[in-house]
């Protein structure tokens, strides 16, 4: 199990930024993949950002060089910094643990955290 807890939302201003943080507990933080995912009132959660285990990063192309997202294993943490905020970027922010082993997934969900882009 994994207990994922989100931090960092909040109201902020076109152009604004905000660094989201997710703090994992209860596993071997290391070995996940781990995503921000984002949802608009009325519409799907969509992937935004993912990192890998090992590292490697993908982002949705419409936040490619305004998002930026790591992670501190020694902290069990993962950042999404968000830069050049627009008002499409609203939505819950959650909080994604994902690791397959053999035929198994896990999957493990923060409670979300609120980002509200408006003037």
């Amino acid at each position: 199990q994994v207990q994922l807890v989100e931090s960092g939302g909040g109201l902020v201003q076109p152009g604004g930024s905000l660094r989201l943080s997710c703090v994992a507990s209860g596993s071997i933080f290391s070995i996940y993949d781990m995503g921000w995912y984002r949802q608009a009132p009325g519409k799907q959660r969509d992937l935004v950002a993912v990192i890998a285990s090992g590292g490697r990063t993908n982002l949705l192309y419409s936040v490619k060089g305004r998002f930026t997202i790591s992670r501190d294993n020694a902290k069990n943490t993962v950042y999404l910094q968000m830069n050049s905020l627009k008002p499409e970027d609203t939505g819950v922010y959650y909080c994604n643990a994902h690791r397959v082993s053999g035929v198994t997934s896990y999957n493990y969900w923060g409670q979300g955290t609120q980002v509200t882009v408006s003037s």
